[in-house]
């Protein structure tokens, strides 16, 4: 794109033991549900399930989704086929682990600090120049964002952290709510009763992990919703 000075690099597979380093930095428990965007082949997959975690792996490429969907099988993970810059997310407390595509982290950022988030923790692999925008005091949406969420900087992925090795280094972006924080109220933005709402009640009964999960489209957009029919509650 002409008067653009940073190359767009694609999605490059993080190597097993990076994943795993990542995966343990962000402190994953046993029954977290963690979204998992620009799954890949499943090697951030792989590393939270080995911590007990029930994952939404996203992943756009038909190909992938087809081979995720096979893998997983009868395990804790359900595969879904969206953009991951386009995600409705889940409607319950989440964290985020992931290696997205480098061109896609600002749309990932701006809907998980959305108004009415339930992101709890992410941490994301993305360019040194991305991570200092964001880090910054004029870091995009911070007036909006900043009395739920702290952003800081994590770990260095050096280039032999990738399968093939990536043209350059790469840092994670640690994403965390603050203590005390709780989502706004997203419902007092509800504009239109057509869009598909995804607000679950506490007091609905457990669904087996399977389930956990499914895609929903309306129009150009990509929801993540339980798989309950929930109450007739707008949502934003």
């Amino acid at each position: 794109m002409a008067g653009y000075s940073r190359p767009l690099w694609g999605w490059h597979r993080l190597d097993r033991s990076w994943a795993s380093r990542l995966v343990a930095d962000a402190e994953v428990e046993p029954e977290d549900l963690v979204v998992d965007v620009g799954a890949g082949t499943g090697v951030l997959t792989d590393a939270l399930l080995a911590r007990g975690a029930q994952v939404i792996a996203v992943e756009l490429h038909r190909r992938r989704v087809s081979l995720l969907r096979e893998r997983y099988s009868g395990r804790p993970v359900s595969v879904v086929h969206a953009d991951a810059g386009d995600l409705r997310l889940p409607r319950r407390p989440f964290r985020v682990v992931a290696n997205p595509p480098f061109a896609i982290v600002p749309a990932l950022l701006r809907r998980l600090l959305a108004s009415g988030s339930r992101l709890e923790t992410a941490h994301l692999v993305v360019p040194r120049y991305v991570l200092r925008r964001w880090t910054s005091q004029r870091a995009p949406g911070a007036g909006r964002w900043n009395h739920e969420f702290v952003i800081r900087a994590g770990r260095t992925l050096p280039r032999g952290a990738f399968v093939p090795p990536a043209p350059r280094d790469a840092k994670v972006l640690a994403v965390r709510r603050l203590d005390g924080a709780r989502p706004l109220d997203s419902r007092r933005t509800y504009r239109s009763a057509k869009r598909p709402t995804l607000f679950v009640a506490e007091s609905q009964p457990p669904v087996e992990r399977s389930s956990v999960i499914r895609t929903v489209h309306h129009g150009r957009r990509n929801s993540i919703e339980p798989e309950l029919r929930p109450p007739e509650h707008p949502e934003d």
